[in-house]
């Protein structure tokens, strides 16, 4: 929902570490990828309890996310690493409620298993769009820098990392939270079918 008020502090913020990266060779795709490879790292951990631990790992696959946008601005952007980086953050944000379905499956599988149900309507709906929207030649005018159509909603990025955040905080109350976020979810799916319906329509 804020996700593009806050991509320009954003790009300020990671503008230096960026070009640090980048000045040692470092591509946005090797980034991309290692930053993957600590979000899955968070299933074990929060399985285990570990949860401290779970949210550390989540702060470093949002920072690397982060970085690797930095680091392709300079070396210019790449559709394979536009497919990277939306094809992996969809699979960690739909691994992540795995953990503590993993860590408590009696208390926790059904939320978690409604909460990733509810990521496929988010991420389905939004690839959908996209697709057809690059068919029309259209694009957003929201999110120049993506290297796909990006299509917002209610619950995007920021309040996805925030969400994951609190049950890492608080994960005895991870029901609570998980049909919360999925109904919020559900919400935006429906918003975006309405959106996809009215802009491709035949009349357009």
């Amino acid at each position: 929902m804020i996700d593009a008020a806050l991509q320009p502090l954003q790009r300020r913020v990671l503008a230096p570490p960026g070009r640090w990266l980048a000045a040692r060779g470092i591509h946005a795709d090797h980034l991309t990828l290692a930053g993957f490879a600590l979000g899955v790292l968070a299933v074990p951990a929060l399985a285990f309890g570990a949860y401290g631990l779970a949210l550390a790992l989540l702060a470093a696959n949002r920072l690397a996310d982060g970085l690797d946008g930095a680091v392709a601005r300079l070396a210019g952007p790449t559709d394979r690493g536009a497919f990277l980086d939306i094809a992996l953050d969809f699979v960690f944000y739909a691994l992540f409620p795995l953990g503590f379905a993993l860590a408590d499956p009696a208390l926790n599988a059904l939320p978690a298993s409604v909460l990733i149900a509810s990521f496929v309507g988010t991420g389905s709906s939004f690839l959908a769009f996209a697709a057809i929207a690059a068919k029309r030649g259209d694009s957003a005018a929201a999110h120049p820098a993506k290297g796909i159509h990006y299509l917002g909603g209610l619950t995007e990025g920021f309040e996805t990392i925030a969400v994951f955040t609190a049950m890492c905080l608080f994960p005895q109350v991870f029901p609570i939270l998980a049909y919360g976020y999925a109904a919020a979810c559900a919400l935006t799916t429906a918003l975006r079918w309405h959106q996809g319906w009215r802009a491709f329509s035949p009349q357009k």
